[in-house]
């Protein structure tokens, strides 16, 4: 099944988008796409349901995030060895963990702006886990019985709060708009193997990351395991799993957004995202 929310921040309706690729309101099943219908039970009593039998949605609604109330957002460092070079990072050993705060979170297609003073504003393209079980201490062999779905997912990063601001990555990773997410919610039995999704993203038509899950240093349920034994995973967690190379710190020499910039990005199957990228309300006035 491929979920969705659709309308307007704040107003969102739960949808799926059917087999022709028509938005189905799910609004008189359930009250929100978020941890009460993530898990199996959940997601079997939609399945159940027969789509021609939902209202279909008119028009082209705004996607805000397919999923509602995210308790944690947990994001992989390095997690592809040619990422780690074009940033001249060790590969790594164990996966690298940070916070996304979940305030970063927005609609695949809303506005990116640019932070207050910001000169060094990268993007990521990721394959984003969602879980639909609790998973505390789980084996590498039962990880992805734990997960309900995969997402697109724009790990937007400010280069000089990440590294040049004391402390940890969260800062660079956590401004407002900094955490696209969807357009849908695509559940694991459309997606038999994550290992096997192409990723791509471009800035103004121009193809920057072009990289394949399989590369990843360490797979979906490796990371699922791993992290579950430093925190408990909830339904509604999201786990951004890596970029692969292509990003603007990478570049010779290193390119960041600018207003007025268009950023497109996708993934086989989950598809894809839009940002025009504005500049800081501050910084639009200052100008």
């Amino acid at each position: 099944m491929k979920l969705v929310r659709y309308g307007a921040p704040g107003k969102e309706k739960p949808g799926l988008i059917d087999e022709a690729g028509m938005l189905r309101d799910l609004s008189a099943i359930i009250n929100d796409i978020d941890a009460n219908v993530l898990g199996r039970d959940g997601l079997a009593r939609i399945a159940a349901i027969n789509p021609q039998t939902l209202p279909a949605v008119a028009g082209q609604p705004r996607y805000g995030t397919p999923l509602s109330h995210v308790s944690k957002m947990i994001c992989v460092g390095m997690n592809y060895a040619e990422h780690a070079a074009e940033t001249n990072a060790q590969v790594p050993e164990q996966p690298v963990l940070f916070m996304k705060a979940t305030s970063a979170i927005m609609g695949p297609n809303d506005d990116v702006i640019i932070p207050q003073g910001s000169l060094k504003t990268d993007w990521e393209v990721e394959l984003g886990v969602v879980i639909g079980e609790t998973a505390r201490s789980i084996s590498v062999e039962n990880a992805l019985a734990h997960v309900a779905g995969y997402l697109v997912v724009n790990d937007l990063s400010e280069r000089a709060f990440q590294f040049d601001h004391g402390g940890q990555w969260v800062k660079g990773k956590s401004c407002d708009t900094f955490g696209p997410l969807g357009p849908c919610l695509v559940t694991t039995d459309e997606v038999p193997d994550p290992q096997n999704l192409h990723l791509w993203l471009e800035v103004n038509g121009h193809r920057y990351q072009n990289g394949h899950t399989r590369t990843m240093i360490f797979n979906v349920a490796t990371l699922v395991s791993h992290i579950s034994r430093y925190m408990t995973l909830l339904p509604g967690d999201v786990i951004s799993t890596g970029t692969p190379s292509g990003v603007g710190l990478g570049q010779k020499p290193q390119i960041y957004l600018r207003p007025g910039d268009v950023i497109e990005l996708g993934i086989d199957g989950l598809g894809r995202q839009r940002q025009q990228v504005r500049a800081h309300p501050s910084d639009e006035h200052a100008a």
